[in-house]
């Protein structure tokens, strides 16, 4: 049964794509858990992204030139 007045919309899509944004957006797992009885089931929310992927890797970068010496970071 549709809920909202658009059929085939279900509450469960609505926490599905809030937490999906959530997630992307930056929220924690423990965030993600409200409401959910595992870390399973709140990690489904935690999709990989390239672009997750490239802001990990910038700070990561970054953490490691600044406790670098200045030679062995480049020219």
């Amino acid at each position: 049964m549709p809920h909202f007045g658009v059929p085939g919309l279900h509450s469960h899509d609505l926490r599905h794509t809030g937490n999906t944004i959530a997630a992307s957006a930056g929220a924690s797992l423990r965030d993600l858990m409200v409401g959910h009885d595992s870390v399973r089931a709140a990690m489904i929310y935690q999709h990989r992204t390239a672009e997750a992927d490239r802001k990990i890797a910038t700070t990561m970068n970054g953490k490691i030139t600044e406790v670098l010496p200045a030679k062995a970071s480049g020219p």
